[in-house]
């Protein structure tokens, strides 16, 4: 997944996951462990275990535990003495945010100072990365979104990744704490648990041969990122913070081709070989209409770009449900 030039930077180095057995937390444990770090992962979730760990599960160490809880992030990090974080323990689903805020903030935006705290001071760590989200932006009449852009979250997930950001940009600019943020789109592929999401629940109603139904009114324009992309950005990231002073810095990661929700379904249902119109139901609230992103600064300052088409992206994803839907229950 990741090219041979990194293995030589991650080989025995110590790495700390928060979310680890999430849809990319566990992609990405799996890349380091494949690249030979000593990896840690920390994740609330006891019970459900990704499949994309399956077979590495052995070769690296679990813990449990959450992480607005600052005295077990603090006791963790103090312990295992990481020199690479990658925060992306957070509730992720916008619809469990809007029934759920007090929670989702908690996760969120007291997760994220709590590995900021715990964090500053220890000498091992040489660089954090924090997930973050297209959504921190909020709703921009000029698109596509460019890191200068204003975080201006309105809705409770849009609003928490809008300011775990700025928290993060204050704990480099104050205390030096060598961290930058990430800025996705709908990341998606394989191994993704979450069915309120368009992709994954488009693949199991074609596996499973039922009808589908669009929350919104199919118009709603958004970017789509292959997870394998997304690791290897993280990756890159996480290794070219300190050389290349990028502490305080956010980055957009994008394909930087929008493509509509009606559109996008279209697209799955003609790879699935499917032919039945979905339902649209037109219920969507607290939704921003239109997001998409530049990757102009990955692309210049990184030498980031993305590998994978979303034909290519999608064409693996509906080939790893038609094999693994039915031990996802």
């Amino acid at each position: 997944m990741v090219k041979n030039s990194r293995q030589s930077y991650w080989a025995r180095r110590k790495v700390l996951i928060t979310g680890h057995e999430g849809f990319l937390g566990s992609w990405l444990a799996r890349s380091l462990v494949e690249q030979g770090a000593v990896v840690y992962g920390i994740d609330i979730n006891r019970t459900k275990k990704s499949l994309i760990l399956k077979d590495v599960r052995t070769k690296f160490q679990s813990l449990y535990g959450d992480v607005g809880n600052f005295n077990f992030v603090s006791a963790q990090i103090s312990s295992l003495k990481p020199q690479v974080v990658f925060h992306l323990a957070a509730e992720a689903i916008v619809g469990t945010a809007n029934k759920n805020p007090l929670k989702t903030f908690h996760a969120n935006i007291q997760g994220t100072w709590n590995i900021l705290e715990a964090s500053r001071g220890q000498k091992s760590i040489e660089s954090i990365v924090v997930a973050s989200s297209d959504k921190a932006y909020g709703t921009h009449k000029k698109l596509p979104y460019t890191e200068a852009a204003a975080l201006q979250g309105e809705h409770p997930y849009d609003a928490s990744k809008s300011c775990a950001d700025l928290i993060c940009r204050s704990y480099f600019v104050t205390f030096g704490v060598p961290v930058s943020v990430t800025r996705c789109g709908n990341i998606y592929g394989p191994g993704d648990y979450n069915f309120s999401r368009l992709i994954p629940d488009a693949a199991r109603s074609f596996v499973l041969n039922q009808p589908f139904a669009i929350r919104s009114n199919g118009k709603f324009t958004r970017d789509y990122i292959f997870v394998k992309d997304v690791v290897a950005a993280y990756m890159l990231l996480a290794q070219r913070l300190r050389s290349l002073k990028l502490g305080g810095e956010a980055f957009n990661f994008s394909c930087e081709t929008p493509i509509s929700v009606l559109d996008l379904f279209k697209k799955l249902q003609h790879m699935a070989g499917r032919n039945t119109p979905p339902q649209i139901l037109n219920q969507a609230k607290n939704e921003i209409p239109h997001q998409y992103l530049s990757s102009a600064k990955a692309k210049k300052i990184l030498k980031w770009k993305p590998q994978y088409s979303l034909s290519e992206g999608l064409q693996e994803t509906i080939a790893w449900y038609k094999t693994h839907l039915d031990r996802m229950s």
